[in-house]
Protein backbone atom coordinates (compact mmCIF):
# COMPACT_ATOMS: atom_id res chain seq x y z
CA UNK A 1 0.00 0.00 0.00
CA UNK A 2 1.44 3.36 -0.99
CA UNK A 3 1.53 6.46 1.19
CA UNK A 4 1.67 9.06 -1.53
CA UNK A 5 -0.79 9.80 -4.29
CA UNK A 6 0.16 8.31 -7.62
CA UNK A 7 0.42 10.59 -10.58
CA UNK A 8 0.16 7.64 -12.91
CA UNK A 9 -3.08 5.90 -13.79
CA UNK A 10 -3.64 2.44 -15.25
CA UNK A 11 -2.35 1.95 -18.78
CA UNK A 12 -5.69 0.90 -20.24
CA UNK A 13 -7.21 2.85 -23.11
CA UNK A 14 -8.85 6.04 -21.72
CA UNK A 15 -12.61 6.24 -21.67
CA UNK A 16 -13.46 9.66 -23.11
CA UNK A 17 -16.68 11.26 -21.94
CA UNK A 18 -19.04 13.86 -23.34
CA UNK A 19 -19.38 17.24 -21.70
CA UNK A 20 -23.04 16.86 -20.73
CA UNK A 21 -23.78 14.94 -17.53
CA UNK A 22 -20.05 14.81 -16.89
CA UNK A 23 -20.25 13.79 -13.25
CA UNK A 24 -22.61 10.90 -13.98
CA UNK A 25 -20.47 9.66 -16.85
CA UNK A 26 -17.31 9.86 -14.76
CA UNK A 27 -19.04 7.96 -11.95
CA UNK A 28 -20.10 5.22 -14.38
CA UNK A 29 -16.59 5.06 -15.85
CA UNK A 30 -14.96 4.81 -12.42
CA UNK A 31 -17.39 2.10 -11.34
CA UNK A 32 -16.53 0.16 -14.48
CA UNK A 33 -12.80 0.61 -13.84
CA UNK A 34 -13.24 -0.70 -10.30
CA UNK A 35 -15.14 -3.78 -11.46
CA UNK A 36 -12.58 -4.44 -14.20
CA UNK A 37 -9.74 -4.11 -11.68
CA UNK A 38 -8.22 -1.14 -13.51
CA UNK A 39 -8.30 0.81 -10.24
CA UNK A 40 -6.44 -1.46 -7.87
CA UNK A 41 -7.33 -1.97 -4.20
CA UNK A 42 -4.85 -0.22 -1.92
CA UNK A 43 -3.69 2.22 -4.59
CA UNK A 44 -4.10 5.99 -4.30
CA UNK A 45 -5.25 7.99 -7.31
CA UNK A 46 -5.33 11.76 -7.66
CA UNK A 47 -8.26 13.72 -9.03
CA UNK A 48 -6.14 15.65 -11.58
CA UNK A 49 -4.51 12.47 -12.93
CA UNK A 50 -7.86 10.74 -13.38
CA UNK A 51 -9.30 13.92 -14.87
CA UNK A 52 -6.52 13.91 -17.45
CA UNK A 53 -7.31 10.31 -18.26
CA UNK A 54 -10.96 11.12 -18.95
CA UNK A 55 -10.33 14.46 -20.59
CA UNK A 56 -12.13 16.51 -17.93
CA UNK A 57 -11.21 18.74 -15.01
CA UNK A 58 -10.52 17.28 -11.58
CA UNK A 59 -13.80 18.63 -10.17
CA UNK A 60 -16.23 16.02 -11.60
CA UNK A 61 -13.73 13.30 -10.75
CA UNK A 62 -13.61 14.41 -7.12
CA UNK A 63 -17.42 14.60 -7.00
CA UNK A 64 -17.71 11.10 -8.42
CA UNK A 65 -15.07 9.78 -6.03
CA UNK A 66 -16.97 11.26 -3.09
CA UNK A 67 -20.01 9.24 -4.18
CA UNK A 68 -17.84 6.12 -4.39
CA UNK A 69 -16.68 6.85 -0.85
CA UNK A 70 -20.32 6.88 0.27
CA UNK A 71 -20.73 3.51 -1.48
CA UNK A 72 -17.72 2.10 0.38
CA UNK A 73 -15.47 1.63 -2.64
CA UNK A 74 -12.83 4.27 -1.86
CA UNK A 75 -11.72 6.53 0.97
CA UNK A 76 -10.91 10.21 0.60
CA UNK A 77 -7.43 11.26 1.69
CA UNK A 78 -7.21 15.05 2.15
CA UNK A 79 -4.61 16.67 -0.11
CA UNK A 80 -3.58 13.27 -1.45
CA UNK A 81 -6.38 11.72 -3.46
CA UNK A 82 -8.51 8.62 -3.11
CA UNK A 83 -7.51 5.15 -1.97
CA UNK A 84 -9.36 2.17 -3.38
CA UNK A 85 -10.45 0.09 -0.41
CA UNK A 86 -9.49 -3.55 -0.12
CA UNK A 87 -12.06 -6.25 0.56
CA UNK A 88 -11.63 -9.59 2.28
CA UNK A 89 -13.41 -12.86 1.51
CA UNK A 90 -15.07 -12.57 4.93
CA UNK A 91 -16.50 -9.15 4.09
CA UNK A 92 -17.93 -10.42 0.81
CA UNK A 93 -19.40 -13.46 2.57
CA UNK A 94 -21.04 -11.16 5.12
CA UNK A 95 -22.51 -9.02 2.35
CA UNK A 96 -23.90 -12.13 0.66
CA UNK A 97 -25.45 -13.27 3.95
CA UNK A 98 -27.12 -9.91 4.58
CA UNK A 99 -28.42 -9.76 1.00
CA UNK A 100 -29.89 -13.23 1.39
CA UNK A 101 -31.57 -12.28 4.66
CA UNK A 102 -33.21 -9.33 2.93
CA UNK A 103 -34.02 -10.66 -0.51
CA UNK A 104 -34.78 -14.37 -0.15
CA UNK A 105 -37.90 -14.00 2.06
CA UNK A 106 -39.21 -11.22 -0.20
CA UNK A 107 -38.70 -13.26 -3.36
CA UNK A 108 -40.38 -16.31 -1.84
CA UNK A 109 -43.35 -14.20 -0.75
CA UNK A 110 -43.61 -12.63 -4.20
CA UNK A 111 -43.45 -16.09 -5.76
CA UNK A 112 -46.73 -16.86 -4.01
CA UNK A 113 -48.47 -13.53 -4.59
CA UNK A 114 -47.24 -11.79 -7.75
CA UNK A 115 -49.18 -12.62 -10.94
CA UNK A 116 -47.54 -14.33 -13.90
CA UNK A 117 -47.75 -11.21 -16.08
CA UNK A 118 -45.65 -9.29 -13.54
CA UNK A 119 -42.90 -11.86 -14.00
CA UNK A 120 -43.35 -11.92 -17.78
CA UNK A 121 -42.61 -8.19 -17.77
CA UNK A 122 -39.14 -8.91 -16.37
CA UNK A 123 -37.97 -10.91 -19.38
CA UNK A 124 -36.03 -7.90 -20.82
CA UNK A 125 -34.03 -7.59 -17.59
CA UNK A 126 -33.17 -11.29 -17.62
CA UNK A 127 -32.23 -11.07 -21.30
CA UNK A 128 -29.95 -8.11 -20.59
CA UNK A 129 -27.95 -10.16 -18.09
CA UNK A 130 -27.59 -12.96 -20.64
CA UNK A 131 -26.41 -10.54 -23.35
CA UNK A 132 -23.81 -8.91 -21.11
CA UNK A 133 -22.61 -12.32 -19.93
CA UNK A 134 -22.26 -13.65 -23.48
CA UNK A 135 -20.17 -10.60 -24.36
CA UNK A 136 -17.97 -11.03 -21.30
CA UNK A 137 -18.84 -7.45 -20.34
CA UNK A 138 -18.15 -7.30 -16.59
CA UNK A 139 -19.35 -3.73 -15.96
CA UNK A 140 -22.37 -4.29 -18.19
CA UNK A 141 -23.18 -7.52 -16.40
CA UNK A 142 -22.87 -5.90 -12.98
CA UNK A 143 -25.36 -3.21 -14.01
CA UNK A 144 -27.77 -5.70 -15.61
CA UNK A 145 -27.57 -8.00 -12.59
CA UNK A 146 -28.52 -5.16 -10.25
CA UNK A 147 -31.31 -4.10 -12.61
CA UNK A 148 -32.82 -7.61 -12.56
CA UNK A 149 -32.78 -7.85 -8.77
CA UNK A 150 -34.08 -4.29 -8.47
CA UNK A 151 -36.99 -5.06 -10.81
CA UNK A 152 -37.92 -8.14 -8.77
CA UNK A 153 -37.82 -6.32 -5.45
CA UNK A 154 -39.87 -3.40 -6.78
CA UNK A 155 -42.79 -5.79 -7.02
CA UNK A 156 -42.85 -5.78 -3.21
CA UNK A 157 -43.76 -2.09 -3.22
CA UNK A 158 -41.13 -1.17 -0.62
CA UNK A 159 -38.87 1.62 -1.87
CA UNK A 160 -36.62 1.46 1.21
CA UNK A 161 -36.01 -2.23 0.66
CA UNK A 162 -35.05 -1.61 -2.96
CA UNK A 163 -32.64 1.15 -1.99
CA UNK A 164 -30.90 -0.82 0.76
CA UNK A 165 -30.67 -3.98 -1.34
CA UNK A 166 -29.24 -2.01 -4.27
CA UNK A 167 -26.50 -0.52 -2.08
CA UNK A 168 -25.56 -3.92 -0.66
CA UNK A 169 -25.58 -5.47 -4.12
CA UNK A 170 -23.26 -2.80 -5.52
CA UNK A 171 -20.85 -3.19 -2.59
CA UNK A 172 -20.76 -6.93 -3.19
CA UNK A 173 -19.63 -6.41 -6.79
CA UNK A 174 -16.27 -4.77 -6.05
CA UNK A 175 -13.59 -7.45 -6.64
CA UNK A 176 -11.17 -8.87 -4.10
CA UNK A 177 -7.51 -7.74 -4.28
CA UNK A 178 -5.57 -9.92 -6.67
CA UNK A 179 -8.62 -11.95 -7.63
CA UNK A 180 -8.60 -13.34 -11.17
CA UNK A 181 -10.94 -11.76 -13.66
CA UNK A 182 -14.36 -13.39 -13.57
CA UNK A 183 -14.67 -15.82 -16.46
CA UNK A 184 -17.29 -15.40 -19.14
CA UNK A 185 -18.53 -18.92 -18.39
CA UNK A 186 -19.25 -17.90 -14.80
CA UNK A 187 -21.22 -14.88 -15.96
CA UNK A 188 -23.21 -17.02 -18.39
CA UNK A 189 -24.01 -19.52 -15.63
CA UNK A 190 -25.15 -16.75 -13.30
CA UNK A 191 -27.33 -15.20 -16.01
CA UNK A 192 -28.86 -18.60 -16.71
CA UNK A 193 -29.98 -18.72 -13.07
CA UNK A 194 -31.94 -15.51 -13.65
CA UNK A 195 -33.73 -17.01 -16.65
CA UNK A 196 -34.45 -20.28 -14.87
CA UNK A 197 -35.77 -18.41 -11.84
CA UNK A 198 -38.03 -16.28 -14.00
CA UNK A 199 -39.49 -19.34 -15.74
CA UNK A 200 -40.18 -20.99 -12.39
CA UNK A 201 -41.83 -17.81 -11.09
CA UNK A 202 -44.06 -17.57 -14.17
CA UNK A 203 -45.06 -21.23 -13.72
CA UNK A 204 -45.50 -20.64 -9.95
CA UNK A 205 -43.35 -23.70 -9.28
CA UNK A 206 -42.62 -22.80 -5.67
CA UNK A 207 -40.23 -25.68 -4.77
CA UNK A 208 -38.06 -24.86 -7.79
CA UNK A 209 -38.22 -21.14 -7.03
CA UNK A 210 -37.04 -21.69 -3.46
CA UNK A 211 -34.21 -23.97 -4.57
CA UNK A 212 -33.03 -21.54 -7.27
CA UNK A 213 -33.24 -18.46 -5.02
CA UNK A 214 -31.24 -20.07 -2.23
CA UNK A 215 -28.63 -21.45 -4.64
CA UNK A 216 -28.29 -18.08 -6.35
CA UNK A 217 -27.48 -16.28 -3.11
CA UNK A 218 -25.28 -19.09 -1.85
CA UNK A 219 -23.10 -18.52 -4.89
CA UNK A 220 -23.04 -14.73 -4.58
Amino acid sequence: MHDTARARVPAQKPRKVLRHSVRGQILDALRAALIEGELAPGEIYSGPALGERFGVSATPVREAMQQLAVEGAVECLPNRGFRVLSRTPRELAELAEVRALLEVPVMLRLARTAPADAWEALRPEAAATAEAAAAGDLPGYAEADRAFHRAVLRLAGNAQLVQVAEELHRRAQWPLPGAPRIRRADLVADAAEHSALLEALIARDLPVVESLVREHFAGS
